[in-house]
């Protein structure tokens, strides 16, 4: 490919991708009267289920951590509603012709909130040493990323060892967090202290945190963007109980929940709440989607065939249309249907729900029904976001007990689900929310890839499935300069994986988000839900 064309094509994939309010405040003025112009001030209640374990995505990126510290912390880039990528910490960048040198000229005169200088060497420090060495997806997103030099304060020169198409769609707040490098070098990341009590550059800084109560953040006086944030304060609320999430909306306790707070149930009750709106904006930059993933050091589940009776016993649209009260589609492989580019069902497997099928699978691979009917018993650990998942194990527990298949569903908190099935494996079968992002580079490879077996790290390769064919196609997709290489690469991963199916994508979830309609200036970009709040503002 010509050095022009690999600059092309480089930049056409960054192109894709005071007041305290209560229900006396609510009567002030119907929903209707909506003023163009924000009021400045007031303190917003939000929720956040299940609670952060730390204010930080890049030692932990659990969708709490980062709904939190987005607003403490900023990005090199935001998005637009069209995914163009716009200014952030860099103000503007330039990619050479060969496409391994991207220069980002950073914004002068950010502070920290400590009050010392946020500077070049800062992203140096946060993308060498924590972005490429211990974020989950960024070991794989930067590991074409060699060196940063930094010619001043305000230049940050990223140095590749090739062309990388999926960076600039890694690069926002919550991604790619830019860690104080006068914090953090020298000490032991993942026991920093400043992971709870976190310094940024955001248009929020921290104040408190009440564990098993609320956060509280500040409004940060020197931020860079003039005028923002609107509002004096956030606090975050822990409800652990959904139904006293799903009242504190009601009655105005709260007015702002993003991922999925309340039970799918209650949705449309909300839906009908003249005060209150339910959106699914703002979730398309992650792209979830639901699976099951195999411990394939378990011998049972170390054969295909098992793997495959698992497949065709579960009714993926019964799973959707019952538990997640139909928001979701039945997936068809680990690239979900928005990632238009990468998405293909040709020669893709697919397994469709058949119950005599699973049967038959299971008697070839050596595991007839013995006493009481049952062919194996299993352990299934969920990931406890909220009640929908452990609704979400149970269904799957009662599909595989008609196959003869015993199913023991595990609860435990996140913390210990974390060391549970990413350090000690001591797993069998475990479901939850997958992210592919933008690009498939960034968020599917992780959980396939066997470099990405990294015993500590949550949200990588947890099954222990190592394919040597697909390690290099995967290895050849992170070199790819050519994108129409690229897709066609990343759909034969498609067929690879769900024909070995160490992970099984059961549905396309539809997130959802729900505020106050006196609430506005929440961001409509896809990553809106993991924006900062720094254009929400109250209308009194």
């Amino acid at each position: 490919m010509e050095p022009n064309s690999i600059r092309r094509a480089l930049l056409l994939s960054a192109a894709l991708g005071g007041w305290s309010i209560g229900p006396a405040a609510a009567q002030a003025q119907s929903p209707s009267q909506k003023s163009t112009v924000p009021v400045r001030g007031g303190t917003l209640y939000a929720i956040v289920q299940p609670e952060p374990t730390v204010l930080t995505s890049t030692t932990n990126n659990n969708y709490p951590n980062g709904v939190v510290s987005a607003n403490i912390y900023d990005g090199l880039l935001t998005y637009d509603e069209s995914l163009n990528p716009q200014p952030g910490l860099a103000t503007k960048w330039a990619v050479s012709a060969d496409g391994k040198t991207i220069t980002f000229h950073l914004r002068p005169g950010v502070k920290w909130h400590d009050g010392q200088p946020f500077t070049s060497a800062d992203v140096k420090f946060s993308a060498l040493e924590v972005w490429k060495k211990i974020h989950s997806r960024g070991r794989i997103t930067f590991a074409p990323l060699d060196d940063v030099l930094t010619p001043d304060a305000h230049t940050a020169v990223f140095k590749l060892k090739s062309p990388s198409l999926v960076i600039f769609s890694a690069l926002n707040a919550v991604e790619s967090q830019i860690l104080p490098r006068h914090l953090y070098e020298g000490t032991d990341i993942y026991a920093n202290p400043h992971n709870l009590r976190p310094v940024g550059t955001g248009p929020f800084r921290f104040k408190e945190w009440r564990k098993g109560q609320y956060i509280e953040l500040e409004r940060n006086p020197d931020y860079w963007d003039a005028g923002k944030p609107y509002l004096d304060r956030l606090i975050f609320r822990v409800i652990p109980d959904a139904a006293s999430r799903a009242a504190a909306l009601e009655t105005g306790d709260a007015w702002y929940a993003p991922f999925d707070a309340v039970p799918q149930a209650d949705v449309q009750r909300l839906r009908g709440h003249p005060e209150l709106e339910v959106t699914t904006r703002g979730y398309d930059w992650q792209s979830q989607y639901v699976f099951l993933e195999f411990n394939l050091r378990h011998p049972a589940l170390a054969k295909t065939e098992v793997r495959q009776a698992f497949a065709h016993a579960i009714d993926k649209q019964a799973l959707v249309d019952t538990v997640w009260y139909g928001l979701g589609k039945p997936a068809t492989g680990p690239v979900p249907s928005t990632l238009r580019k990468f998405y293909t069902t040709q020669d893709v497997p697919q397994y469709a729900f058949d119950p005599a099928q699973a049967e038959r699978l299971l008697d070839q691979a050596g595991y007839p029904r013995g006493e009481g009917g049952v062919r194996l018993t299993l352990w299934q650990d969920y990931q406890p976001f909220n009640e929908t998942f452990k609704n979400n194990a149970e269904f799957i527990r009662q599909n595989l007990k008609r196959v003869g298949v015993d199913i023991k569903v595990r609860s435990q908190d996140l913390a210990s689900f974390v060391k549970r099935v990413y350090t000690d494996y001591d797993f069998d079968i475990e479901t939850g929310q997958w992210s592919p992002y933008l690009d498939p580079q960034i968020g599917v490879i992780r959980q396939y890839w066997s470099q990405s077996i990294a015993k500590g790290v949550p949200w990588t390769n947890a099954s222990g499935y190592a394919n040597p064919e697909l390690d290099r196609l995967i290895e050849a997709v992170q070199v790819q300069a050519d994108p129409a290489r690229r897709v066609a690469l990343f759909q034969q991963f498609q067929r690879i994986v769900q024909t070995d199916l160490p992970v099984l994508p059961l549905f396309e979830i539809h997130h959802f988000t729900v505020h106050n309609k006196r609430l506005h200036g929440l961001s409509r970009a896809p990553d809106g839900a993991f924006s900062s709040l720094k254009n929400a503002w109250i209308q009194t």
